[in-house]
């Protein structure tokens, strides 16, 4: 992710207080923020040359109230007449001037329209009259999501999570009156937690594992002590119920594409068993990805899981309810995220649901998959292990790749990969489905999307290459391989692929330029030692086109579109 992101705030209202929030919070990332004149949201939408857009935001924030955006919906509140059509018509204005807007900024975030609750409107009748306030505010929310659900960079925020979250005082009519600021601070601090979170979300850096400890954390009680039959999971008491609750959120997080984990202090065959029989256990063994149940230091397990399923330390949060092994973890390994968590039971899964780290803009079929492809993984290095070689490994899987270019089926999933890949990633380069799309369109431009598969299951689209011509010279621009798909030679497989199409393009020589980050080291050392490509001074790699390059033979190779 940029170091620092760049910011807009259009409002009708002021957000001083907002934008405090952003550049003030400690926490990544770091903000540099504009906000436009006062009032003048439609105005600079529907004008491209406004000086403002010509810094280039990577994000433009609009929060409107819906008495400003849609001028009928005055007319509601004075219980005037108002034809539901004619709010429809003002509303869509509105979400054109979003739509053409968006082409100035790498993504929009909205906030959507909600009412202070001490205006009643008809009272019991709101919602079932058609002149309803409320009623006309959820038709319009709903209105605005769904044309705006196919723009790939536009995202709607919930305002009423906030003003909810604060209570009676959200709405402050003296702050209104004295300096036009709607809401109370708490409001603004919210929304610039959920602003923070969303854009680590468009980036790709969101965390994706999430390592649990067992005893009374996953269920309660002690396994070793008390044994499976009387843990705390599930039955018609409380705690039982509160540990239930906990597994089916935990089950919806994998169910979403997190990878689950485990990490406890206890005897693996006496918690495995407990996992196994327990009848009230929502999580079953096929659930986690990886698990160290022994009595070594936490933070030493939790290094060699991350290590078997190929993810940094950034990539994981970790759940125990021992205060004493949270600040363990937090002090051997800074990287992971380790919340502060409730001291009984029963707030575990309120805990669990009001985590913004796992936040996610879109889910891939890839994401939903993401257990079962661990799963498979763990067989296949079962299967290297026992295999005397790598090629006789390689050939027992008989793996099938499938090359195609970029188009509208793969952009999603192409994007999320290429914003979420550190390790195996030329560039790191980050780009919004729309910029990626964008930049193929150029001549001279070309991506591939790369999907797996063996007889151990389907990884999906796990790769990326793209390249730029110009004249006798080709450039790879990037070249992504999902961490999970590490150690197959595939690397090979999609070089062998671009050198391929440079030659039918006439480049005579195709460079990689490696563009060190902390993390994308696996790139620099296939491109040394693995790559077959000359190294040149300032990390470029060069292939003489005149050469065939030498295509994996255990990999079948297939083009598709």
């Amino acid at each position: 992710m940029n170091p620092t992101v760049r910011g807009l705030i259009l409002s009708d209202f002021t957000v001083d207080t907002l934008k405090a929030f952003l550049v003030n919070d400690p926490q990544a990332p770091a903000w540099n923020i504009d906000i436009a004149p006062y009032g003048q949201v439609l105005p600079i939408l529907n004008n491209p040359g406004d000086p403002l857009w010509a810094a280039h935001p990577d994000v433009t924030i609009i929060w409107t109230q819906i008495t400003h955006a849609i001028p009928s919906f005055r007319k509601l509140l004075s219980f005037e007449a108002v034809d539901p059509a004619q709010l429809l018509k003002e509303c869509d204005t509105f979400i054109d001037a979003i739509i053409n807007a968006s082409t100035h900024s790498r993504f929009v975030l909205l906030a959507s329209w909600t009412l202070p609750p001490y205006l009643r409107g008809y009272g019991p009748g709101d919602l079932k009259n058609p002149q309803g306030w409320q009623r006309a505010l959820l038709t319009l929310n709903n209105h605005l999501a769904g044309r705006l659900s196919e723009n790939p960079n536009i995202f709607i925020l919930n305002t009423a999570t906030w003003t909810q979250s604060i209570g009676a005082n959200a709405f402050n009519p003296k702050l209104w009156y004295l300096s036009k600021t709607p809401f109370d601070p708490g409001v603004f601090k919210l929304a610039a937690q959920d602003i923070k979170a969303t854009m680590l979300a468009c980036w790709g850096t969101s965390r994706k594992l999430l390592i649990v400890d067992l005893d009374d954390t996953l269920w309660g009680g002690t396994v070793g002590e008390n044994g499976w039959q009387d843990l705390k999971i599930g039955g018609h008491d409380a705690i039982g119920e509160a540990y239930s609750d906990f597994q089916q959120g935990l089950k919806g997080l994998k169910n979403r594409g997190i990878i689950l984990g485990i990490v406890s202090k206890n005897e693996s065959a006496t918690a495995l068993e407990a996992i196994n029989k327990h009848p009230e256990m929502i999580l079953k063994r096929t659930d986690f990805a990886g698990w160290r149940i022994n009595w070594d230091d936490k933070a030493a397990n939790i290094t060699a899981l991350l290590s078997e399923l190929n993810l940094g330390a950034d990539a994981a949060v970790f759940i125990d309810n021992d205060p004493a092994e949270r600040d363990r973890v937090r002090r051997a390994l800074p990287e992971i995220l380790v919340p502060d968590w409730p001291d009984h039971c029963l707030l575990f899964p309120k805990a669990l649901s009001s985590l913004s780290c796992f936040d996610t803009v879109r889910i891939s079929a890839e994401d939903r998959a993401r257990t079962g492809m661990y799963a498979a993984e763990q067989q296949r290095r079962e299967g290297r292990a026992q295999a005397q070689d790598i090629g006789q490994w390689l050939r027992s899987l008989d793996i099938n790749v499938t090359a195609e270019l970029l188009n509208a089926a793969n952009l999603p999933r192409a994007a999320q990969l290429l914003n979420k890949t550190n390790q195996m990633n030329l560039s790191t380069r980050r780009l919004s489905e729309q910029e990626l799309l964008a930049w193929t369109e150029t001549p001279g431009r070309r991506l591939w999307t790369f999907r797996v598969k063996d007889n151990l299951g389907d990884s999906g689209l796990a790769g990326i290459i793209s390249l730029e011509v110009d004249g006798k010279t080709a450039r790879i621009i990037d070249l992504v391989l999902s961490c999970r798909v590490f150690g197959r030679l595939l690397e090979n497989a999609m070089m062998a692929v671009l050198i391929e199409q440079a030659v039918k393009q006439g480049a005579a020589t195709v460079k990689a330029h490696y563009i060190p980050t902390e993390k994308n080291k696996p790139c620099l050392d296939f491109l040394r030692e693995r790559s077959g490509f000359q190294a040149a001074a300032g990390h470029i790699f060069t292939w003489d086109t005149a050469k065939a390059y030498p295509r994996p033979d255990m990999i079948k190779v297939a083009y598709e579109g």
